[in-house]
């Protein structure tokens, strides 16, 4: 069984991987890993980021609205289209990357709100504060962070905490919903996320590191994904959106063959 910390190391260096080369390849990010000749069909192609963020649900006119080099093709769903973000309002993206979902809300919260990244990856904090300073994006900060540790916001801050496809990265689930929680407003403070659950858990002693980081062999089912939010003491916890989002080849190994969902997930700081 991998251990924590080996884990978080592997993603940290798939995901510096992707902010420095790109996700051509798909090799480790919240996407489906299809088919060789598909991969190789993405790698020649320059414009799968852009594709690959329609796919899941991005607006091509939004994502137009932002810096190109912010949308690498990860993630597998679209926080922001459910939020419901108001101008003025102080946002924090749990796991921002280069800053797709960032600059998204900087875009609706405007020069009287803030949106606040939080990343773990120094190389994707370097891209994303790249883009917020080249395209003059003064209502943003972007923080070095681990979400399941301690996220470097005060408590009763955010008007809202978004994330895509992040929180099924972590180890501890449950202590991230707890951080999400204390930086939250009291008596409506919001959280809307993305992610993936799974039809099955994998069982520790087969977890396959790649599928880690592919927010795979990390999820948990939609039943224990959801518990987990309400023991942080969320209230009003609904699913506004569930797709399929791929389902494995069953083979000899009995961890194989599992149903992966896509979620978009609301909750309430009461």
């Amino acid at each position: 069984m991998m251990q924590g910390q080996q884990i978080k190391e592997k993603i940290t260096e798939r995901y510096s991987k992707i902010a420095l080369e790109g996700n051509s390849d798909c090799l480790c990010s919240c996407c489906s890993d299809g088919p060789e000749e598909e991969k190789s069909s993405a790698a020649e192609n320059s414009s799968y980021p852009m594709q690959s963020a329609t796919d899941v649900g991005y607006d091509s006119k939004d994502i137009a609205s932002i810096p190109e080099t912010s949308i690498l093709g990860v993630g597998c769903g679209v926080p922001t289209k459910f939020a419901n973000i108001r101008e003025g309002e102080v946002v924090v993206d749990l796991g921002s990357g280069a800053g797709i979902d960032v600059f998204l809300s900087a875009n609706q919260v405007g020069k009287s709100g803030k949106v606040i990244g939080i990343d773990m990856t120094d190389a994707m904090l370097e891209k994303a504060k790249k883009n917020a300073k080249k395209n003059n994006y003064t209502n943003v900060e972007f923080h070095k962070g681990d979400i399941e540790k301690r996220i470097p916001i005060k408590d009763n801050t955010a008007d809202l905490a978004i994330s895509n496809c992040v929180i099924n990265l972590t180890t501890d689930k449950a202590s991230a919903f707890k951080e999400i929680y204390r930086i939250l407003k009291d008596h409506g403070g919001r959280m809307v996320i993305s992610d993936l659950v799974a039809d099955r858990e994998i069982d520790k002693d087969a977890v396959n590191p790649e599928k880690w980081c592919s927010c795979i062999d990390g999820a948990l089912t939609k039943e224990n994904y959801l518990q987990s939010i309400k023991h942080a003491e969320f209230k009003n916890v609904e699913v506004l959106e569930e797709k399929t989002y791929i389902e494995e080849i069953a083979g000899n190994n009995k961890d194989t063959g599992r149903k992966i969902s896509s979620l978009i997930i609301k909750a309430i700081k009461d």
